[in-house]
């Protein structure tokens, strides 16, 4: 079997090892930011091993990667998505023609992630958040990044001051406040 038939995504492989060394970040600090096993991490950046979609969208949001990067990077590991669009609507014009019932799913990622740190920047646009959390070298690392309109931005802190309130007097005994004559109830 020839190196190229072992390492089909070499080239998206040694990109992503590019990117995570820039980033000062070891293997199993990458494979546990975006929950994967370190294994399948050094698979994908030898090259013998393309991504899923879903970890791939990972990586990218990890790498904070600009869109035209990250386009390439999409596209260096197959996934055209336009190719793949056409196929899922001509599956889904055969299956309706067909006449059987079409249940779509979406998949969300439910996973916490806990943050030491927020970054805010507000402009004409709306208001940006990124959250960063500290790697155990002491070094911030980024975890998300959050963009909302300036009205959505209230709300948040409304419900921010709500919450924290709450926490704060949640669990302490009621007091009920004296009678007009001083007795207690």
């Amino acid at each position: 079997m020839s190196n190229a038939q072992q390492q089909p995504y070499r080239t998206l492989g040694n990109h992503l090892r590019y990117l995570r060394e820039q980033h000062h970040q070891s293997l199993e600090e990458v494979s546990g930011a975006v929950e994967i096993d370190q294994t399948s991490l050094e698979r994908i950046e030898a090259g013998r091993e393309r991504p899923a979609e879903d970890i791939l969208m990972l990586l990218i949001s990890h790498f904070n990667m600009q869109d035209q990067e990250a386009v390439q990077l999409w596209e260096l590991a197959g996934y055209d998505a336009n190719a793949s669009s056409g196929r899922a609507e001509d599956m889904l014009q055969d299956t309706l023609s067909q006449g059987k019932q079409v249940v779509v799913l979406f998949g969300l990622d439910a996973r916490t992630m806990y943050s030491d740190s927020v970054q805010v920047q507000a402009d004409a646009a709306g208001v940006t958040m990124q959250f960063g959390q500290l790697n155990n070298k002491k070094q911030p690392q980024h975890i998300a990044k959050l963009g909302m309109s300036h009205q959505q931005a209230e709300v948040v802190l409304q419900q921010l001051q709500h919450a924290l309130l709450h926490a704060k007097h949640a669990g302490k005994p009621k007091q009920l406040p004296p009678s007009v004559d001083g007795s207690t109830y």
